[in-house]
């Protein structure tokens, strides 16, 4: 059985590590060590009202953040990457 990209679950949303990657510009070999070292962070939300059965994932990486949409079935509903520059992501904030 293959495993699929993205498997909602009572508990959040598992990405396989290759999505995220790509996301951040790092290699996957890259997206772990950064892992490992606290350097790539990431908050999960879950949709109410309106948005019931979908969940936001936000990754963050330097200057960098990549989030995906999900819905309840583990589709992708929207993809982003920003790369905030030099400043980082603080300095676009009023």
């Amino acid at each position: 059985m293959t495993k699929q990209p993205l498997d909602v679950r009572e508990d959040g949303v598992e990405v396989d590590a290759s999505i995220i990657a790509q996301g951040l510009g790092l290699a996957p070999a890259q997206l772990r060590e950064n892992m490992r070292a606290g350097r790539v962070t990431s908050i999960y939300e879950s949709g109410a009202d309106a948005d019931h059965g979908r969940h936001r994932l936000t990754f963050f990486f330097g200057n960098r953040r990549f989030r995906l949409v999900v819905d309840e079935t583990g589709a992708i509903v929207q993809r982003s990457t920003v790369d905030f520059g030099e400043h980082g992501p603080r300095a676009c904030m009023p």
